[in-house]
């Protein structure tokens, strides 16, 4: 699913309120999401504890995620003996919290996860709370826009994409500090789980699209372009497409048509929102689309596995599954209307963070094309780079540019010596310490291609020994290798140093970075366990020149050991299911009640083997209350003598067992009781005393075809 390997995933979670209920909601994504880990939960209402100390479970965390949920009410509460108000302790503590996490992230590698949850209703009651908490939330927000390593899910974000009518648990909050429901805890699960695949993918850089019955509704063929409707649900896809394109996606068309009649609907029919300068390539003809997907993957220079399709067509989905099984294939609801919907729960396309690369990536394509045109009329591959006017500068990094760098780390397959990903945090730690950053920006005659290349490196007593180097596939074979590698030289020779040594680590797709060290120095190689090492002598380096006369067609296919390929086989059909696993997201668990309703369907498990003997529920007093058990306790079934806590109960789904008694017979009763009567049996006992309370409460909500058994229960069988 794009992910970086990891081994070891570790999430730690440490909150203003208690916390531990999401646990269960979020590993069942972890595990849906195939992401190994653990997840650990910080002692209560520690987060200040948890940020300032180095010995700390979220301090001591290297290898995952730490998540950080705030409640601004449990910030509120003033202290005994404060003559602070309570708008004084929040915003002082908002201040505390800014210094703490600032100061946490400076020393950590990964990234950190901060939800902020929603207030009580009572606070809705108060306008001036209500203010105060949109002043102290819009005031992260404008902080942590620009921080490196800090992640900001607003109340706002939460509640909007998974609503939850019912989402606080007053009881659950005076007695355990659990202030929501298990559908909030879901949501909450779901959208924590959703951000960490976000953060621990690779974002796709290509979407194409089919255009009749996917951009607009009929043929244009047939219809014409004032013939085919472009109703809400296909503008609001036409939008989604363009802030798609805003984040760094590369847009392109694929569709069985004429050329003609498809950009006839682009440039006539006004109800288009989607326009011609936002496509970056398009293939409008008869052929097979996995056929033309591979001819845009050639042109784009881009694998297959950086692609998602959209299609209405499941013929049409079914044959670029077969036949490109590493694009992510996306088939929209057959019910147009539904598609608003699909678009918002597509994890595919979540996207954390935003560069200023990303934002003018079409514009560098399209330019890319005007050097394509130049190259195909150029005498030669000398005549053509002579044409571009190449400009090359290797700077110092600067504070604005880590965003960039650790995206280049992330992304760049081809020209990268060791494919070591790496975090803003973890980029900001490097050059902070022992470690020389060097970016490289280039621009010609056609446009300004960014920032495209990196370099870290470290000097010891006799060599330049290079961490990092890597370059972007938009400027391979023009020299801008060499110059890079000319550099290291030459700061090699000014401090006095006999070699540079790169180490190069092969991959599937890296193989063009040996071919250029080979091509350069084959004799400087040295076979090592895991790759090889190449020490260039610094003189050697330093003189390096670009030569296009000279200049052979780099590789870009990396010859796999028959293993390998049976490897790569094997995993074809995982991988082709990509898209149908976001596409069950999008149409099946796309709110928490759904989402309960699969989590309770898979993890539901066996009643224990216990000493009591199994005993039915033979009223509906005892089913109902048996019903509640299971529910609370994810057991398949309950037997009216069975012990609470013998089924696996503790004192947090105590709680959560006694909350949901409350809101089913509307009576208020103590987690004591079920202490002193932990079976169905006892506890419907013990309610024989509120009977005609019960009974009412049970018939006024009950649905009617129950309600002849509330009668038999009336009348005393119990």
């Amino acid at each position: 699913m794009h992910f970086q390997a990891e081994t070891n995933l570790q999430i730690v979670c440490t909150a203003t309120f208690t916390s531990e209920v999401v646990e269960d909601y979020l590993s069942f994504w972890l595990k849906k999401l195939d992401l190994h880990g653990q997840i650990k939960f910080a002692p209560y209402n520690q987060i200040f504890q948890q940020l300032l100390d180095s010995q700390s479970l979220l301090r001591k965390n290297r290898e995952g995620v730490n998540v950080i949920l705030i409640r601004f009410e449990d910030w509120q509460k003033q202290q005994a003996n404060s003559h602070e108000t309570s708008e004084d302790t929040l915003k002082q503590s908002i201040e505390e919290f800014l210094l703490a996490v600032s100061t946490t992230v400076q020393d950590s590698s990964i990234p950190h996860l901060i939800c902020i949850c929603p207030a009580s209703p009572q606070v809705g009651l108060d306008s001036n709370r209500v203010q105060l908490f949109q002043n102290m939330e819009a005031k992260l927000v404008s902080v942590f826009k620009n921080t490196s390593g800090i992640y900001l899910i607003t109340s706002l974000e939460l509640t909007a994409t998974y609503p939850v009518t019912d989402y606080y648990d007053s009881y659950g909050e005076e007695n355990g500090h659990i202030p929501y429901t298990s559908a909030f805890f879901c949501a909450l699960g779901t959208i924590l789980a959703r951000k960490i695949r976000a953060l621990k993918s690779t974002p796709y850089k290509v979407i194409v699209l089919d255009c009749d019955n996917t951009l607009w509704k009929g043929v244009c063929g047939e219809d014409g372009a004032f013939g085919v409707q472009i109703e809400r649900p296909f503008q609001t896809l036409q939008k989604f497409i363009i802030a798609q394109q805003k984040t760094g996606k590369l847009i392109c068309l694929c569709s069985k048509n004429a050329v003609e009649d498809v950009f006839a609907v682009f440039e006539k029919n006004q109800d288009m929102i989607l326009q011609r300068h936002h496509l970056v390539s398009w293939r409008i003809n008869w052929q097979s689309k996995s056929e033309n997907l591979k001819s845009l993957a050639s042109e784009l220079k881009l694998g297959l596995d950086s692609f998602i399709f959209i299609d209405d067509n499941p013929v049409e989905c079914a044959e670029v599954r077969a036949n490109c099984p590493e694009v992510v294939t996306l088939q929209i609801p057959e019910n147009y209307h539904e598609i608003p919907q699909f678009l918002e729960h597509l994890w595919v396309f979540d996207q954390v963070k935003v560069t200023q690369e990303d934002q003018k990536r079409t514009e560098l394509y399209q330019q890319n094309i005007q050097r394509n045109y130049l190259r195909q009329n150029s005498l030669s591959f000398t005549d053509f780079i002579v044409g571009l006017g190449l400009e090359i500068e290797i700077l110092e990094m600067e504070p604005e540019d880590i965003p960039r760098i650790s995206q280049l780390t992330q992304r760049t397959n081809q020209f990268n010596l060791t494919t070591i990903r790496r975090s803003e945090a973890e980029i900001k730690q490097l050059c902070n310490g022992n470690l020389e950053c060097r970016v490289v920006k280039v621009k010609d005659r056609f446009g300004d291609y960014g920032l495209v290349g990196l370099l870290l490196f470290l000097c010891d007593a006799q060599k330049l020994v290079v961490d990092t180097f890597l370059l972007s596939c938009r400027v391979l074979g023009r020299g801008v290798e060499h110059k890079m590698l000319a550099f290291l030289g030459n700061i090699a020779q000014n401090n006095g140093l006999i070699r540079v040594e790169i180490t190069y680590l092969p991959t599937k797709k890296n193989q063009p970075a040996l071919d250029f060290l080979s091509s350069i120095g084959e004799q400087f190689k040295q076979e090592r366990e895991f790759g090889w090492l190449f020490q260039f002598p610094s003189e050697m380096a330093a003189n390096l020149t670009f030569n296009p006369s000279q200049t052979q067609t780099v590789s870009t296919k990396f010859h796999e050991k028959p293993t390998e390929l049976k490897k790569e086989l094997k995993n074809q059909t995982k991988v082709s299911l990509t898209g149908i696993f976001y596409e069950q997201i999008a149409n099946q668990l796309y709110s928490p009640e759904l989402i309960l309703k699969e989590i309770l369907s898979q993890q539901r498990r066996q009643r224990p083997q216990l000493e009591t003997d199994f005993v039915l529920p033979s009223t509906f007093l005892e089913e109902t209350i048996a019903g509640i058990f299971s529910e609370v306790l994810n057991i398949d079934r309950v037997g009216i003598h069975d012990n609470f806590f013998e089924l696996g109960g503790d004192s947090l789904s105590a709680t959560q067992l006694i909350s949901r008694l409350r809101d089913v017979f509307l009576i208020e009763w103590s987690l004591s009781l079920l202490f002193e009567m932990p079976t169905v049996a006892s506890l419907s006992r013990s309610f024989t005393v509120l009977q005609p309370k019960i009974l009412d409460n049970l018939l006024f909500s009950t649905e009617s075809e129950n309600r002849e058994d509330l009668y038999e229960y009336e009348e005393g069988t119990l």
